[in-house]
């Protein structure tokens, strides 16, 4: 087996390319694809169009580059910093500090089609700035600068108004990607919710419905927000409103768990052999010109009373209803004043839910989000934060499974904190992975004050303290109440840069440099961390010493989610005794350091098994 060299980064396509491949082999020439034989092999199923023929969707200047924008692979990976991080030695669960879109892009193998809930609340388009640039060759202040958005001593320039022409449009470029993103991150029985308010509910649905398909969306709920109204809006309404928009990965099964059955109900009073039941309601739903055949009179067989018709009918025609009789199923009133209703047996029933209503968040409103985060430090330390009770309703509804909750806006960090409650609720294991950029807070912010200067930093401060406060209320009681901190930064790899000059020279200078595929100060734990995503191991993958080996260091990875398992040693020299030693499973790889091992180690290490070298 020929040894492989680890790539830093992969085609973020490579998985609708290899379906291709499997549809139509003959649009590959010598392995790039080739559209026109593409268009040609697929002519039959499409439409007898061309390629400028216009089609529904929705529009905006910057959609093409915002589509291009989820397939270039990131030049950044993730470090892990030990020490901030909350119960470190056994968390699952996992805050990364930086700008979401490179991080989906870094962490897209990892965790490709194994997110089960993702929930996100992301800056509302209301007119003012949202700090996410997407180009990520510059800082954020770099960026900011030379699109004239600040001056070289950082104050505001202009703003995302209103009055703008390209004021939906900034905003749905930031978002199209990240959603491209989030769609391959869910499973296949997988569930988004995204918190939205009126501005952009109907441009967000319509591009959800592009990305994740129509037939995909499941519900838009409505939460009441604001217990008081507000008097201040120029139009004279109070709005007192936000969306949550929830969409599946596909389409095949029921994604929403619905509402818990009020199974107490359910009594045996006549000692019914089929066990306890209740009562049903009988009334039909529609009028008789839509329905003619359930407009009838029912008539008690026993006591010959007439129950007459109501105005919508009865929800069952003559036959089915004379079979219901037959069964003793219907409740008759005394008088025919009475409505007849239906026996519902419990054991019939085919789980103990019930359809959830589209009015979610009941009696919960942002400023117990508030008090919540109040109470906790003590200050006002975030702008109008999600409650805990309306996350859990959604995790309730999303994740009722030991599986990975995402947020990649995480704000106030309130999913993670409510993913613990639900957690402590109901025994249920699940894992979350926090995303927040490292936005400079105001400086006239009371948060800053107290000595928080990045909104990472107070979302992660959020985390630590209700760990605290779970921990000192009631314990943990085997819930996982800790969380790694992982941070985005440069790869470990160096970058290539494309020389187009005739300097032979230079050329060569270019060349010596990149002898080494690591940059000078790369450090071994960091170089680990972006090992596993390359090799498509997640974060809270288990890493542990390998006993076997006595002259170096090296880590074997495994995870709930790869059959395999990787043996990694980053020493300079891997040692004759370690290859002797070195045995792997048939799918299992050893990866080192390329100068580490000689030709004639390499010709050894070929017979052991699958080997990468960096």
């Amino acid at each position: 087996m020929a040894l492989q060299k680890i790539q830093p980064s992969y085609k973020f396509n490579e998985e609708q390319l290899t379906q291709l491949r499997q549809i139509a082999p003959e649009a590959f020439k010598d392995n790039i694809l080739d559209f026109n034989t593409l268009y040609e092999a697929l002519s039959d199923s499409l439409e007898d169009d061309d390629f400028q023929t216009e089609h529904f969707g929705l529009v905006w200047p910057g959609k093409t580059d915002a589509k291009k924008m989820a397939a270039v692979p990131s030049k950044g990976s993730l470090i892990p910093v030990v020490g901030e991080g909350i119960n470190e030695a056994v968390t699952r669960n996992v805050f990364i500090e930086g700008d979401n879109l490179e991080v989906l892009k870094i962490i897209k193998k990892a965790y490709a089609n194994k997110i089960k809930m993702i929930y996100i609340d992301p800056p509302y388009n209301t007119g003012n700035d949202f700090i996410y640039d997407d180009d990520f060759t510059e800082s954020i202040e770099g960026y900011m600068q030379r699109t004239k958005q600040i001056n070289e001593q950082g104050i505001k320039l202009t703003s995302n108004i209103k009055t703008s022409g390209r004021f939906h449009s900034k905003w749905l470029s930031m978002m199209y990607p990240r959603l491209k993103l989030a769609w391959s991150l869910l499973k296949d029985d997988g569930v988004l919710f995204i918190s939205i308010d009126d501005n952009e509910v109907f441009n967000l649905r319509t591009i959800l419905n592009e990305i994740f398909g129509e037939e995909n969306f499941i519900a838009e709920f409505i939460w009441k927000s604001r217990q008081n109204k507000d008097n201040r809006n120029v139009t004279g309404v109070s709005i007192d409103h936000e969306y949550i928009l929830c969409y599946s990965k596909t389409n095949d099964q029921k994604r929403i768990r619905g509402s818990l059955r009020k199974l107490d109900q359910y009594k045996n009073p006549d000692n019914d052999p089929r066990g306890p039941w209740a009562s049903g309601n009988m009334v039909g739903l529609l009028p008789e010109k839509l329905r003619p055949n359930c407009h009838y009179d029912l008539i008690n067989p026993f006591t010959g009373i007439n129950y007459g018709k109501p105005k919508m009918g009865w929800r069952y025609d003559k036959k089915t209803m004379s079979t219901l009789i037959q069964e003793n199923r219907i409740l008759w009133p005394n008088t025919q004043d009475g409505r007849p209703r239906k026996k519902v047996f419990l054991n019939e029933l085919q789980d103990n839910f019930t359809g959830l209503s589209s009015i979610v968040g009941i009696d919960v409103y942002t400023k117990d989000g508030s008090s919540e985060v109040e109470e906790l430090f003590g200050f006002k330390a975030f702008d109008f934060p999600k409650p805990t009770a309306l996350i859990k309703e959604f995790i309730q509804q999303g994740c009722d499974s030991e599986d990975y909750i995402m947020d990649f806006f995480a704000g106030s960090s309130t999913t993670g904190h409510s993913v613990w409650l639900q957690n402590l609720e109901d025994k249920i294991f699940r894992k979350f992975i926090l995303i927040q950029i490292p936005e400079q807070i105001d400086p006239k912010a009371i948060a800053y004050e107290h000595n928080y200067k990045t909104i990472s930093k107070l979302s992660f401060e959020r985390l630590r303290k209700a760990s605290n406060k779970l921990l000192n209320e009631s314990g943990s009681d085997g819930i996982d109440l800790g969380a790694l901190y992982y941070r985005y930064e440069n790869s470990n790899f160096k970058v290539w840069q494309n020389y187009d000059g005739t300097n032979a020279k230079q050329l060569e200078t270019l060349f010596s440099q990149h002898e080494s595929s690591l940059v000078d100060d790369w450090k071994p734990e960091n170089l680990l961390t972006e090992i596993l995503l390359i090799e498509g191991f997640p974060l809270d993958s288990k890493v542990e010493a390998a006993e076997a080996f006595k002259k170096n260091k090296v880590q074997k990875v495994t995870s709930d989610f790869c059959e395999h398992s990787l043996f990694v040693c980053l020493d300079e020299k891997v040692e004759d005794e370690t290859i002797k030693a070195l045995i792997l499973g048939d799918n299992d790889i050893f990866i080192c350091l390329d100068n580490a091992v000689t030709d004639q180690d390499k010709a050894r290490l070929d017979d052991k098994g699958l080997i990468k070298t960096i």
